[in-house]
């Protein structure tokens, strides 16, 4: 059976110690199609039509982002939000992807589409 957007909405961040390999990335990818990989992270970003928006979803995304306690790197812009995941402990410490990294981008979505009510985290 193949994980599900709402799958992975169900789900809470644990510890992990080994990243996916490639073929368990792209399959996560298929369920996010909005998320590319670039330079060994998930990442996504989000436009808005002013700072303001930018930053209301910013500070909507920090509730998740806190009760996970998987943070991201975020870049942020006037009218844009740029959202990168990737783990750190993965790899002996050496980095990667883990499914922690695909739980926060599906939560992030979920934040974005107003359809995430945190009931999970």
């Amino acid at each position: 059976m193949m994980t599900t957007t709402a799958d992975l909405l169900k789900k809470k961040c644990r510890h992990q110690d080994s990243a996916l390999n490639d073929a368990q990335v792209q399959d996560y990818l298929a369920i996010l199609p909005d998320w590319q990989l670039q330079e060994g992270r998930v990442t996504r970003t989000f436009n808005f039509k002013n700072y303001y928006e930018t930053l209301a979803f910013v500070n909507a995304i920090a509730y998740m982002i806190h009760a996970e306690d998987h943070h991201p790197i975020l870049s942020v812009a006037y009218n844009r939000c740029t959202v990168k995941y990737h783990t750190h402990s993965v790899n002996a410490g050496n980095g990667g992807l883990s499914e922690n990294d695909f739980i926060c981008a599906a939560k992030v979505d979920a934040v974005f589409a107003g359809s995430y009510d945190g009931a999970h985290s």
